[in-house]
């Protein structure tokens, strides 16, 4: 293989795939990535066998071929360069060799023929969906997956397709985030999808603002391509639990309020709050919600909001991380928070959308 290129045609890609490339792995050949250069193009792939990314970017090649480089290397390498630079790559045996202005660096490879790529997906289905929709249903509801969960269906975000909607639902058993958005075209069939915590998370750095993508849903990977980079992940192999079930279909008291002043007073009172299980006590009355949190030593907090509400008195406690979380993925200025007893879940939405809604678990105190 040999090419030549300028710094920035090299980088690029490089930064975008080395998010899921480690130094430390368990096979040496993933903490390399993979440069294929032919027909005046490269792509270079990394992967941690869960989720793999291919970018790609116009060069000049002189010669084809397939080679595996460390990749954090590489990239320091190239980050060094100075701006502008014209830079060639060529393997020399077992060697690629990166030349640039007055710089030469030799590094170790390994053949291309062991690196782990995922070729065919098996698509079920194909959807096409605006970047920002789906950038929305992660940012909205990705805060509320598990992390090193025993359950492990939990440590990942459900894509759910039905009809013309597609959903993101998140649960680490103690909340719930759900979102939808609509599709210019009726997805194909209904279908559940688990992606992993790092897919999500590295699809959520990848996407804009602007523009399409195809996502292709298959029985074991999901694949995405936005822009020049190629986005796949494995799927995780489990049953998402029924999260219709749990979130409140009419609670008996609706309280509305305006958001950044509960946000607020709720991070007033958290300062206080027992460290561990950061619990507060919300107090009910109409027209008043009483925030208070108390800790080991001694120390209390209280902070009243005025809020629309006409019932009568209830006291609840919550995680109040729950609650600011939900909060802040809440959009408008206004918030509507369904409450039941001391022992039911609460429901947060905004005043004019069911498309964000979040179910918080309650807690003793």
């Amino acid at each position: 293989m040999k090419l030549s290129a300028t710094r920035a045609q090299v980088l690029n890609p490089l930064q975008s795939v080395i998010g899921v490339v480690e130094r430390r792995q368990t096979m040496p050949i993933l903490a390399n990535v993979l440069l294929a250069a032919r027909n005046n193009r490269l792509a270079i792939t990394g992967t941690d066998l869960e989720v793999e990314l291919v970018a790609a970017s116009e060069v000049n090649v002189q010669q084809a071929g397939d080679i595996t480089v460390p990749g954090r290397k590489l990239l320091d390498i190239f980050r060094a360069l100075p701006e502008g630079v014209n830079v060639t790559l060529a393997t020399e045996g077992e060697r690629v060799i990166v030349r640039a202005g007055r710089s030469r660096f030799t590094l170790s490879s390994l053949p291309a023929a062991e690196y782990p790529v995922v070729e065919e997906i098996n698509a079920q289905q194909t959807l096409v969906v605006a970047q920002a929709d789906l950038r929305r249903l992660i940012d909205k509801t990705h805060f509320s997956m598990a992390q090193q969960d025993v359950r492990y269906y939990l440590n990942g975000l459900l894509i759910e397709t039905e009809g013309n909607s597609l959903r993101a639902v998140a649960t680490d058993g103690h909340r719930l985030a759900i979102c939808e958005c609509a599709l210019a075209q009726a997805a194909k069939n209904s279908q559940q999808v688990i992606v992993p915590r790092k897919g999500v998370l590295e699809l959520q750095r990848l996407l804009g603002s602007e523009g399409e993508l195809e996502l292709a849903i298959g029985t074991n990977h999901i694949r995405a391509q936005i822009g020049d980079v190629r986005f796949t992940s494995k799927l995780i192999d489990g049953r998402f639990p029924e999260y219709g079930r749990v979130i409140p279909a009419s609670p008996s008291r609706v309280v509305e309020g305006d958001r950044e002043a509960l946000r607020q007073a709720l991070q007033r009172t958290a300062i206080l709050s027992n460290e561990k299980y950061r619990g507060v006590r919300l107090t009910l009355k109409p027209d008043l919600l009483t925030i208070q949190a108390h800790n080991p030593e001694q120390e209390e907090a209280e902070d009243q909001v005025e809020v629309s509400y006409q019932g009568d008195e209830v006291e609840i406690g919550f995680n109040v991380n729950y609650l600011l979380d939900a909060l802040a993925a809440v959009d408008g200025e206004k918030v509507q928070i369904g409450l039941g007893d001391a022992n039911s879940s609460c429901l947060i939405r905004a005043n004019d959308s069911a498309q964000g809604r979040y179910v918080v678990m309650p807690m003793r105190l």
